[in-house]
């Protein structure tokens, strides 16, 4: 139960769901012997290859949001209950804008090795991104129930993927610049599934015996196999969409490339990094679109928003949704490109002259993605005390607000690797250690040095 809970609580906000990010262990960015550095700055290279363990070599799950778990689930006489339980009695506001991201990655092969010059990468990975954006006055509204004759609702956005990353990477020093290295990440990429929602209005005007709507937005959707759902507004005498039917998925639906750009700089006792990330996008074929074709008014009788907190709670919530904005499938399909969002890091590394050991580090990550934009700087001191233990601790602040992270990893030298940490921990749990956080990070990995 609290699983579909959890799910619930991210997708309520969505009223759809799921914009891709750059998940990865960036507490270990600043210690040399964490084999995945090259993810964050494809300049860094390794002392020794490496073969992953198959699906655990680098796992990354990372949650980010200005609202938090703690305004969506609730206790109540022992159980976890979403906000919309009518039971509830202190409920917490929404703010004017919501966001909560969700990202995983997942590198299924990956092996690195001396070669050519420089060091070398191989990877195979699977990614899934989401986003979304959703105003107060829906949220607020979808709790309280109709109790005001005019709503105005406005700037409601979503966006998801899917997807295949096979990636190449090589870096190499510059003898003719001491100090520099460079390097280059070619990632070929092959989609899975894309949504994408942009809602601009929503005005409800309560009239006589029904709602007099007047709505704007539009959604495209990527996937081979995926149909509308649609359901029968007899007031307007129209089919709106009112669902996904995800029966006949099958098959990849989309092809790209990107490409990831890096350099590093030794000074004295400095090392200087800068990275771009995720230049480039996906291609997608089987694009469905419904809309409401610009401004489009009507009537319906079908608002309630009163939601009694049972096992169809979240069913209720997309049925609302949907006869809020009220799209039309648009009949054909449609060929669409998404852009990855690109990531920049800047970096600086100081190395005390007396223990080696110990660097401290500052580390700016901004990452680029339209309106889900956001941007953090992480403050680490890493240390490597004997040759088989490295170890980081950082403070964070940025968009997502204030946060502490860390990594510890373990290595045999040749032979074994492991590392675990948190870019962001989670803080207080619920009973059901559910973190109400929403910003929370979470990186593993199992690897065999040679």
């Amino acid at each position: 139960m609290i699983k579909k809970y959890i799910l619930s609580g991210a997708l309520v906000i969505a009223g759809l769901s799921y914009a891709a990010a750059q998940t990865n262990a960036y507490s270990g960015y600043f210690l040399d012997n964490f084999l995945y550095r090259h993810q964050m700055n494809p300049a860094f290279g390794n002392d020794y290859g490496f073969v992953g363990f198959p699906g655990l070599g680098n796992l990354s799950i990372e949650t980010q949001g200005t609202v938090h778990l703690n305004k969506i689930l609730y206790p109540l006489n022992g159980k976890t209950v979403l906000f919309t339980n009518p039971d509830l009695t202190d409920v917490k506001k929404f703010g004017n804008s919501n966001k909560l991201g969700v990202n995983a990655r997942e590198n299924i092969i990956n092996f690195g090795f001396k070669a050519l010059g420089g060091y070398n990468t191989v990877s195979i990975s699977a990614v899934a991104n989401s986003n979304v954006s959703a105003p107060g006055s829906l949220l607020n509204m979808l709790r309280e129930g109709i109790s005001n004759k005019t709503y105005d609702i406005k700037d409601f956005m979503v966006y998801a993927n899917s997807y295949a990353e096979i990636a190449l990477n090589h870096s190499r020093d510059i003898p003719q610049v001491p100090g520099l290295r460079v390097g280059a990440t070619f990632k070929f990429l092959v989609g899975a599934a894309s949504a994408y929602g942009k809602f601009k209005r929503a005005n409800l005007e309560l009239g006589t015996d029904s709602w007099n709507v007047t709505s704007e937005g539009e959604v495209y959707l990527s996937g081979k196999g995926l149909e509308w759902e649609t359901k029968l507004n007899e007031d307007a005498g129209w089919n709106y969409v009112s669902g996904v039917n995800t029966d006949n998925v099958s098959g990849p639906n989309g092809y790209g490339a990107a490409i990831d750009l890096g350099a590093t700089y030794k000074w004295r006792d400095f090392n200087f990094s800068l990275a771009i990330l995720d230049l480039g996008g996906i291609s997608w074929t089987d694009t469905q679109k419904a809309s409401t074709n610009g401004i489009q008014n009507f009537q319906t009788d079908d608002y309630t928003f009163e939601v009694n907190g049972d096992d169809d709670t979240f069913d209720k919530m997309k049925d609302q949704l949907s006869a809020l904005y009220q799209l039309q499938a648009e009949s054909g399909n449609y060929k669409r490109s998404t852009m990855q969002g690109t990531t920049m890091n800047i970096g600086v590394e100081y190395e005390l002259p007396y223990y080696r050991a110990l660097t401290f580090g500052l580390l700016n990550r901004t990452r680029m993605c339209g309106g889900y934009t956001w941007t953090e700087f992480r403050l680490s001191a890493n240390i490597i005390p004997v040759k088989y233990i490295s170890a980081s601790a950082n403070l964070v602040c940025g968009t997502y607000g204030v946060g502490f992270g860390w990594l510890l990893n373990v290595t045999s030298g040749k032979g074994f690797n492991l590392f675990i940490g948190m870019d962001r921990v989670p803080g207080k749990l619920s009973k059901q250690y559910v973190p109400l956080n929403s910003n929370f990070d979470f990186n593993f990995g199992i690897n065999f040095p040679f």
